[in-house]
């Protein structure tokens, strides 16, 4: 500093920080070896607040206001200096402006993308941007820790920080919830809220105090984005039958339009598919229409055989099953034959004492105990 600066530096009497710019959060005031006039005038704007320094320790700290510095107004200061006894010579200490107004719109995203766990996707990569507010509140935490010896601290000096936090907190704030990657857009709120919580105690100790905090948005990639697309598609059609006959219809005017060889084709197929299942429609209109009659398998040729045969037509195998034989004379019967075809005999037994359904060869009754004898 030049001679004339030095002189008109010990004449100016006034300490004020009038070019505050919006990205500095403290600014030091400039003055030749620091010496401050006894009774000089210190201004504090709006937004502002003023804090002495005394040889690295906080002394004292002003709000907004104009102040004429004297012992009075110093108590800190005053102790630290020894002036017990009144004190007008000039003196030496550094004063620092803290910018204490809010800073808005601050913006924060996820420069590469988080992998969470989703339950309908598995394995899900997510972008995530937003932003928040804070401002200065502990001043002494921040001019201790953070300010130093350089004269100006901005947001640019913070805020590479403060975004890799709001980062690391989204992706606490997405495994704690467990929130479907289908809900996220209906879960912002809720998810900003959680990381404004882990983020609050994290700004307080650098000094700062969160003002607010936004999630604005949540992407997910593209194969992710077509899957839910489809989800949402299939919740919407509703009936899967109706809506594959609908679609065939219009495959079919489709084909009617086309005089090419696919277009007579397409029309073929899709005609197959339309008499099925106008075939349905009409045993729905037609209640009293008789279904064909079923068939049973022979199991030695595979030729299909009347239900109730005996015998089959192709091979001659017999068709009763084996093991069902006359209770009374062994001989082999026809499923669900309720008397013997050679002695006649029936093959429902029942109880000698209350006439209850007995399975063959039971010795007591299921239902009163009684004890059947013989049969």
């Amino acid at each position: 500093m030049g001679l004339f600066d030095k002189i008109r530096g010990e004449f100016i009497d006034i300490i004020e920080w009038r070019d505050q710019q919006p990205g500095v959060l403290v600014h030091r005031f400039e003055r030749h070896e620091h010496e401050i006039k006894m009774g000089a005038q210190l201004t504090v704007r709006p937004g502002q607040r003023a804090v002495f320094v005394n040889e690295g320790k906080i002394a004292d700290v002003f709000e907004e206001g104009l102040y004429t510095l004297e012992t009075a107004n110093m108590p800190i200061l005053t102790t630290l200096k020894g002036w017990k006894y009144g004190f007008n010579s000039p003196f030496k200490a550094e004063v620092y402006f803290l910018n204490i107004t809010e800073q808005l719109d601050r913006k924060w995203g996820t420069g590469s993308p988080i992998i969470v766990r989703d339950a309908d996707f598995g394995m899900v990569r997510l972008r995530a941007r937003g932003n928040y507010s804070y401002k200065m509140s502990a001043d002494k935490e921040m001019i201790s820790r953070l300010v130093g010896a350089r004269q100006a601290y901005t947001t640019d000096d913070i805020e590479g920080q403060l975004r890799a936090k709001a980062v690391s907190s989204f992706s606490d704030a997405m495994g704690e919830l467990k929130v479907p990657i289908l809900d996220l857009q209906a879960q912002y709120d809720e998810i900003g809220d959680a990381m404004k919580t882990k983020l609050a105690s994290m700004f307080d100790g650098l000094g700062l105090e969160l003002l607010g905090f936004i999630l604005e948005n949540v992407t997910v990639p593209e194969e992710v984005e077509k899957a839910m697309d489809q989800r949402a598609s299939m919740g919407a059609v509703g009936n899967m039958n109706q809506f594959s006959q609908y679609q065939a219809a219009q495959a079919l005017r489709d084909a009617a339009d086309n005089p090419g060889m696919a277009g007579n084709m397409m029309g073929m197929m899709v005609g197959g598919q339309l008499a099925s299942g106008m075939g349905d429609v009409l045993k729905q209109d037609n209640p009293t229409a008789q279904p064909a009659a079923a068939g049973v398998t022979c199991p030695k040729c595979s030729a299909v055989v009347a239900a109730g045969a005996k015998f089959c037509g192709g091979c001659g195998t017999s068709m009763i099953p084996e093991g069902a034989k006359c209770i009374k004379c062994g001989a082999a019967l026809a499923a669900g034959a309720k008397f013997c075809g050679e002695c006649g005999a029936p093959q429902q037994v029942k109880c000698v004492k209350c006439g209850a359904d007995l399975a063959p060869g039971s010795k007591f009754c299921g239902e009163c105990g009684a004890a059947q004898g013989e049969q």
